[in-house]
């Protein structure tokens, strides 16, 4: 026994050293980074050890309007593109014919590139002096005004970032739960039928139960990949992100590192542990409820 445990320790080695150094070291390294006051990235010197750092990120109008974007984008793009996919999956599912150029169609938008589906948004909703998109060409039909979605009100603008995230993360969803509910044993199906049971049962009694575990996991995934984001931000709004209004959590740690008031590592660092802590307190909370709706 003991020759077979240290043989699966020296399988595990390699995964466990990868992931000790790229994960694990620099975890505890922005850990301590956040809490050096003053530190200059040349010198590798600091002036002090303390919660200053804390202090200034959490009382920064720039990270709490980043934070107010982020949690309106985590809100809204989770529950609506999962139910969204569900449904889109949950159709897909009753046919047959053409199933699988449905599938590809929906899969489309999720291998394009990222920047290219934000420019074809910003096409779609900014309005120029020779356009005004075809958004608004929409909303005119039905008698209203025109918006500006990209350099217009906060409104405007987190409107077209949530249908912009939820466009982008969908394609994925609708994959996953298209192979979970084709998983699903047909069995349970035709018993139900035999009881003269209803379609919406049927999808509350067996389909969901069965498929929460990809739920479960898609709302997790959905949660940290929205807490992350900061590339369809860029895609949309451009780089100065603070400027728009439409900046990130991920988009303050980076402008801290590297962005026009760049140079403030231990900023960015304190800010990426408040990052860490949310998403973990979130995730915890997400693993809590799922041992009551969860069914393995």
């Amino acid at each position: 026994m003991e020759y077979k445990s240290w043989k699966g320790w020296l399988y595990l080695l390699p995964a466990v050293l990868f992931l000790g150094f790229f994960m694990v070291y620099p975890l505890i390294d922005v850990f301590i980074y956040s809490f050096e006051e003053g530190y200059n990235s040349a010198s590798q010197t600091y002036l002090g050890v303390g919660g200053y750092n804390y202090e200034y990120v959490l009382h920064d109008p720039y990270f709490l309007q980043a934070v107010k974007n982020t949690f309106i984008l985590v809100i809204f793009t989770v529950p609506i593109s999962t139910g969204l996919a569900l449904l889109i999956s949950v159709g897909l599912n009753s046919i047959e014919k053409l199933r699988n150029l449905y599938q590809t169609v929906y899969f489309l938008p999720y291998v394009t590139n990222t920047l290219a589906v934000g420019l074809v948004f910003m096409i779609l909703f900014k309005k120029t002096p020779y356009t005004d998109g075809l958004a608004n060409l929409v909303i005119s039909w039905f008698g209203g005004g025109t918006v500006d979605f990209i350099d217009g009100p906060y409104w405007a603008k987190m409107f077209v970032l949530c249908f912009y995230t939820v466009w982008v993360v969908m394609p994925f969803k609708i994959l996953i739960l298209t192979s979970a509910l084709a998983s699903v044993n047909p069995d349970y199906y035709k018993a139900a039928r035999v009881d003269d049971t209803s379609r919406l049962r049927m999808f509350t009694r067996i389909t969901l139960p069965m498929i929460s575990p990809t739920l479960f996991y898609l709302i997790i995934t959905g949660f940290i990949g929205a807490f992350k984001a900061y590339s369809d931000a860029v895609a949309l709004f451009g780089t100065d992100l603070n400027a728009a209004g439409m900046n990130t959590i991920v988009g303050y740690v980076y402008d801290m590192l590297y962005g026009n008031s760049g140079g403030y590592p231990s900023y960015a660092s304190a800010a990426a542990i408040i990052l860490f802590a949310i998403v973990l307190t979130i995730t915890c909370i997400n693993l809590m409820i799922s041992k009551k709706h969860v069914h393995y």
